[in-house]
This record gives structure tokens, sequence and C-alpha cells, in this order.
């Protein structure tokens, strides 16, 4: 191995993403040197050094105010700003390679690794074109979004992108075969899921063999994510309901938040369902937040079935497993494919609140929740862990 300089382009403030940290925290580990360039909201330290890398971040314009200098630092390919901080960070550290997340810095950084003669991978770990047509199709886009978040615009972005990186990563077999739809040969997409370390795998709390139902206790449905329509939670709001019609004690914890949180949790209201039925815990830090999914009963991955949920898979469906939680989750090709087989959980019809509360109710029978939880977890330590995943990361960037 030859240790090699470096720039992973996040667009957002950081920290915090998973999926970026995991992935500089294990090129750092290999001897690699790390630089995460990133946007700067918050106006924090322009530099800043941490485990998993060195963060470069955009050195805040307070002359303009917050709200302005956050709208001059919207991640936009075509933002001079932008250009001018990776071109700056890639001059300094005399980077090696840059690794682009997701599409939309992507043509900023393939401009920038032109001009320096180095290579750039793409780290797709979304299919952003479906993800921004769902949104639209849902009705729940805004008025900028017709602008920066245009479905058509993002697709023709992401078509000139591919096709100019050197690699693609991708997170899981369904979104290679996508771009290899696209005319991407297959020696030039790894997949590199997001999965989680084998240390999150811990022995089943002796909550995962109770009965619910015989000891009068509530079974808990634990949702994490972003709160978004397109992820299903109108309707798993409305089987709780129905679960709770049928005289079944059952709670849902929805952890995190998002641009239809009001929306949803209108809709939760509109059913009388108060915080012992439908529980709105908010945005919680991510350690803190795998405390009380590890508490809970079953993990719920309600996301709509439509290409955006076809061609990804969420980080939450391996988190359910190591912690031992048997999954519930719409059909969305991925995680049938998964589910069925590693045997960690059910799914049920997408957008069908009757079919995902015929689901949840076989959750309400220990033995097959002690069952499903633990296939999962011996699917996390057989295959599905980041230590695996984190050595195809590796040979692809020492590859490059």
């Amino acid at each position: 191995m030859t240790p090699r300089r470096i720039v992973y382009v996040w667009d957002a403030d950081y920290p915090w993403d998973i999926r970026t940290e995991k992935t500089c925290l294990a090129l750092s580990q290999a001897g690699h040197d790390v630089h995460i360039v990133a946007r700067n909201q918050k106006w924090s330290a322009p530099v800043e050094r941490l485990p998993e890398g060195t963060v470069h971040r955009m050195v805040p314009w307070r002359w303009a105010g917050r709200r302005l200098d956050a709208q001059l630092g919207f991640p936009a390919f075509f933002s001079p700003r932008w250009r001018h901080l990776l071109a700056s960070t890639v001059r300094e550290v005399g980077a090696d390679v840059i690794i682009a997340r997701d599409i939309p810095l992507c043509p900023t950084a393939i401009s920038v690794g032109r001009s320096a003669g180095i290579p750039v991978i793409l780290d797709m770990a979304e299919n952003y074109p479906a993800m921004m047509r769902a949104i639209w199709e849902t009705g729940r886009h805004r008025l900028i979004d017709s602008v920066v978040r245009n479905p058509n615009m993002v697709a023709r972005v992401e078509q000139w992108c591919i096709h100019r990186v050197d690699h693609i990563v991708v997170v899981v077999e369904e979104s290679g075969e996508r771009v290899q739809q696209c005319g991407v040969p297959a020696e030039k997409i790894t997949v590199v899921s997001n999965t989680p370390f084998l240390e999150r795998v811990v022995p089943n709390p002796a909550n995962r063999v109770r009965s619910s139902v015989h000891a009068g206790t509530t079974l808990d449905v634990v949702y994490i994510g972003i709160v978004e329509v397109t992820r299903g939670l109108l309707e798993s709001i409305t089987a709780i309901s129905l679960l709770r019609q049928q005289g079944h004690a059952v709670r849902l914890r929805v952890i995190g938040s998002g641009r239809d949180d009001a929306l949803v949790r209108q809709h939760a209201a509109s059913l009388n369902l108060g915080s012992d039925a439908v529980e709105f815990l908010g945005y919680i830090p991510n350690r803190e937040a795998m405390t009380i999914v590890g508490a809970a009963d079953v993990g719920l991955l309600p996301h709509h079935k439509c290409e955006s949920w076809d061609t990804t898979i969420p980080n939450k469906l391996f988190d359910y497993m190591a912690a031992g939680l048997p999954v519930v989750s719409s059909n969305a090709e991925p995680c049938v494919r998964i589910l069925a087989q590693t045997g960690a959980g059910v799914t049920y019809r997408s957008n069908d609140a009757d079919d995902l509360a015929a689901a949840l109710s076989r959750m309400l029978d220990d033995s097959t929740r002690t069952t499903l939880g633990a296939a999962g977890q011996r699917a996390i330590r057989e295959q599905y862990n980041w230590e695996r995943d984190a050595s195809a990361f590796l040979a692809v960037v020492e590859a490059a």
C-alpha cells in the first residue's frame, strides 16, 4: 500500500454523517492522509483535526449575515465558492485522489480533479435523481427545488458525471445494476454498503425474549431517520392506530426530523394518538439514538417502494439487525432480497397500512421476534459488517 493524500467532498456541515465518518476513518486508519471538505453553516473553525481526518470548512462570509451566507454556500456544482474551497484544499494538501460524496458537487470534483491531474471517485450513496423525483411526486417539493433539485436537471448532471469519474462506489447491488444500465462498465463499479461495525452486535437484552402481550406491556416499534412522506410514516401511524383499535398495546417511537415533521405529527393528532401510541423524539445524536433502538422490540423500515428506494439501502436496516431487532420493511427491492436471504424480518406491501398492521401483528409473538432478531445478528457477523465493506473501499482507493 502506498499512502495517499485524499480529499473527501461532503456537501453539508461536518460533523456529522455516518458514512463520511466510517469511510474517512477507515482510510485514515489504513495510513492515508484524509482531508474532508465541508460546508459551514454553523460558522465553525475553518480547519479542525479529527480522528477520521482534517476538516476544511468553507470560510464564513460574516459580512453577509448567517442567512445570506448559508444561501451563498449552497452546494451547487456551479458555485465558484465551492470550487475555490475544493481547489485550494487539493492544492494545499497535494491531494492524490478526490472522493465526491453523491452528485451535487461531483461536477466540481471532476473539474478540479482534471485541473490537478488526479483521479476522482464518486461515492454514490443515493440514487439522487430518483430521490428528487419521489419528493416531487408526493407534492412535497419547495419553490427552490425547481431550480436546485429539479429531477430532470439532476438526472442530466448524473449522466455527465458517471461517465467521467474514474470509479463509482455504490451502496447496494441494485444501484450497481442501474449504473451499468447507464453504460458504465462493471469493472468501474464497487459495492460498499451502509453496514455497521461488528462491535455493534451485542447479546440480545432481556426484553427481546419477553412476551409483550402476555406481560401486559407495550410492544415498542422504532423508526430512525428523516421524517418525510416518501419514507412511509403516514401509513406507519395509521397502522399503529389500526392495531390499537384491535386491542393491541403497540407504540411507535420516531427518532429524527425532516421537511414533513409537522405533517406527520398532524396525522397522529388527527387519529387521536398521543405519546403513548406515537412518540416523536426529534433529532437525537447517533450514539444516544442507537441506545433507544437497542431497547426497542421491532425495527420499522416503511420507505415507499419506488425507483429511489429500489436502488439504495438505508443504514437503519443493518442498525436494526445489529441490535437484534426483527425488521418490518416495505417491499423495496433491496430490503426484500436481504430479508429473504438472511431471515431477519418480514415485508409488507408499500403504502398499505392494513398490510403493515398485519406484519406488525406477527411481531407480537415473542418467539418470532427472537428468531428473526437472532438471524439478523448472525447476518451482520457473517456478511453485512463495516469491516468487510471498508476493505472493499480501501481497495478502490489504493487502485486509483
